[in-house]
């Protein structure tokens, strides 16, 4: 059931969000390397490279998903991918918009949720409550169905 929304709070009619979104997690992440993959090549790389991986990137492109999902995820809860998917970044507390600090926080901690193609996010999430990666743990997030 939606999210009923008092002010900046959100309000949950089970008494929980709903967390066990971790498929469409994994799809957004999709949409959002493709995403960066096209921009990069639009821009041309000057390494002649495409795609999107946030551990190799070059200054531009660093600077570019730093403020893609910082901006984003910081203002409205979701990227492209988590748009297309019907997901949200949540405060854990509130279940407003995360802010600009915490979906900075949540950016940075993508190198090591990033690490061996996201392996170690994937591993975080089934095994952490609230399906949350090492991001959404230091932000204080959840990503829950919009």
């Amino acid at each position: 059931m939606a999210p009923v929304r008092h002010d900046q709070l959100m309000v949950y009619p089970t008494g929980s969000p709903n967390v066990h979104v971790t498929g469409r997690r994994i799809v957004a992440t999709l949409i959002d390397s493709l995403v960066f993959g096209l921009f990069l090549s639009l821009v041309n790389r000057p390494d002649g490279g495409s795609g999107f991986d946030l551990t190799t990137l070059s200054g531009t492109g660093s600077l570019a998903a730093i403020l893609y999902y910082t901006v984003l995820e910081g203002l409205t809860g979701r990227t492209l991918g988590k748009l297309l998917t019907g997901i949200r970044v949540v405060d854990a507390g509130t279940g407003g918009r995360p802010g600009l600090l915490s979906a900075f926080v949540r950016t940075l901690l993508r190198l090591i949720d990033g690490i061996f193609g996201y392996l170690v996010a994937m591993i975080v999430v089934v095994n952490s409550k609230n399906r949350r990666r090492l991001g959404d743990m230091a932000a204080k997030t959840l990503v829950v169905r919009a």
